[in-house]
């Protein structure tokens, strides 16, 4: 058969089709070309794959079946079927409608005439053009191992090109993350991203100075090992071991000497990905079963982690500034409250039922945590209290209220004017946090929403540990009157909606005065 022309062949049906084929779209308005096609091909393979052959008969349908299956290998394509140029329109569409420049297409005409090979070369972007009467089995085979060594290449180059592009999005996705625990969810989501696989992984993280010491694996405790943060598959529930309890020891020692050359090592079953920062930290991610991910994968896997390297070690230091600052913004928050004898677990829970209220009220996690860190600061302005007011253990006179009310002017002034967020916040809280929800409150007399949100939190949360602690002028009161008093102010003293989801949320209030309860 192989020196007989193709289209003197016998038809023959059959089909043959394997677990992974290569895709042939067979475009022809004859029958018969259809089944000496895919006889001529029925024991051909590259690759060690096989062909599955698809079928159209006009250029419209061949049209609409390549608009839903953009996967077609190669299309062998006549050029006259409903039409004299259907098989030019055709091609036409794919490139330049479909944006289909993967698919290989040999046009095939047993009119040579009628569509002249040169001008359909130059103004057509097809792969090859064959004249029926010359095409014998022997040059059928050789144009499709042409044509698939064509789409093989050009769809491994795509792959990278879309790799990296994940990759691109990937890192900066990560490069948005600004602390540990958004990083390290946000990583776990990016290498499905990346390698295009739901695979078994693990995070882990630790200190790298005892490797670097050169201490020897059996020297090292188990509380030197880094402690798994995140996983997936069996590693789901892992979070908070050792890296010894849930690995073998063979996978142990090569996440070990991953450590120890900081670098990634890739094997023939599992993979380790290697980055670290600059205050000696490491990270890991632990694949299982890498044997199934594709060499494009995992290259795309070591640019990302080194990638990763770098926005860990820029996450460890925004880290390392919001830390600081919260603590400093902490610190100065409980000043006033050391000198009007109070601890500093005051300023404490008032900022956690804060945060929790903030985000009840559906405020965002980002303006939650701003609200955190900035109701420290509420009670800032009793710095420029007098002590005799400030510390007397019985009822203030009210010229003394008035001077004690100065609190929130002076609070404001002492925050005012920072383009920090946390600082502009922590102004506004100052200001407001002593105003009511029926304007009877101070400085402005401000009602209902003219008191911003922040004041209205703030508010409600330190009312609720105030009257629950002691002071030099008070016994702490039983939750029951407290509870009392606060439905009585719902509406009057304090904002309805909040007071409703206060009492909607009563038990996670509780677990945090236990939690953070004075000594």
């Amino acid at each position: 058969m192989t020196n007989t022309l193709l289209f003197n062949a016998p038809a023959d049906r059959t089909d043959r089709r394997g677990q992974e084929h290569w895709k042939v779209l067979v475009a022809d308005d004859e029958q018969g070309v259809h089944d000496v096609t895919r006889l001529a091909l029925k024991k051909f393979d590259f690759q060690d794959k096989k062909i599955e052959f698809f079928h159209t008969f006009s250029g419209q349908e061949t049209r609409e079946f390549l608009t839903k299956n953009d996967d077609i290998a190669v299309l062998l394509l006549d050029v006259v079927m409903e039409d004299d140029d259907a098989g030019l329109k055709t091609a036409e569409y794919i490139r330049n409608t479909l944006k289909n420049s993967l698919v290989r297409i040999i046009l095939r005409t047993g009119q040579p005439g009628a569509a002249p090979e040169e001008e359909v070369i130059r103004n057509y972007d097809i792969n090859d053009y064959k004249d029926k009467t010359e095409l014998t089995v022997q040059k059928l085979k050789t144009t499709m191992y042409s044509a698939l060594r064509s789409y093989r290449d050009l769809r491994a180059l795509e792959q990278h090109r879309k790799g990296l592009s994940r990759v691109i999005d990937s890192t900066s996705n990560l490069f948005q993350k600004y602390e540990l625990s958004e990083f390290v969810s946000g990583i776990l989501e990016q290498i499905s991203s990346v390698i295009g696989l739901d695979s078994e992984l693990m995070m882990a993280t630790g200190s790298k100075s005892i490797f670097l010491a050169g201490c020897d694996e059996n020297d090292i405790e188990q509380d030197q090992l880094p402690k798994i943060v995140s996983g997936s598959g069996r590693f789901r529930d892992a979070k908070g071991k050792y890296i010894d309890e849930v690995l073998r020891h063979d996978d142990l020692v090569t996440i070990l000497k991953s450590i120890k050359q900081q670098e990634s090592i890739i094997d023939t079953e599992n993979c380790v990905f290697f980055f670290s920062n600059h205050r000696g930290q490491i990270g890991l991610i632990y694949l299982t079963e890498c044997n199934n991910i594709s060499d494009v994968s995992l290259n795309l896997m070591k640019l990302f982690s080194t990638n990763i390297s770098i926005a860990y070690d820029n996450v460890s230091l925004y880290q390392e500034i919001d830390d600081t600052q919260k603590e400093v913004l902490f610190r100065l928050g409980t000043i006033a409250e050391f000198r009007s004898k109070e601890t500093s677990q005051h300023v404490n829970r008032v900022a956690r039922y804060s945060e929790l209220l903030a985000l009840k009220y559906g405020l965002s996690e980002t303006e939650a945590k701003l609200v955190r860190m900035a109701s420290p600061m509420h009670d800032i302005g009793k710095i420029g209290i007098p002590d005799s007011i400030l510390q007397k253990p019985g009822k203030l006179t009210d010229d003394e209220f008035k001077v004690m009310k100065t609190h929130c002017q002076l609070g404001f002034d002492m925050l005012d004017g920072s383009d920090r967020p946390v600082l502009k916040t922590a102004a506004t809280i100052a200001l407001e946090h002593q105003e009511k929800w029926d304007g009877s409150g101070y400085p402005q007399g401000l009602k209902g929403d003219q008191i911003h949100i922040y004041g209205r939190i703030t508010a409600l949360a330190d009312v609720f540990d105030a009257l629950g602690s002691e002071r030099c002028y008070k016994k702490a009161w039983p939750l029951e009157k407290i509870l009392e008093l606060f439905r009585v102010q719902s509406g009057k003293h304090f904002d309805p909606q909040l007071m409703g989801l206060f009492f909607e949320n009563l038990d996670q209030f509780l677990v945090i005065r236990d939690r953070l309860a004075d000594d």
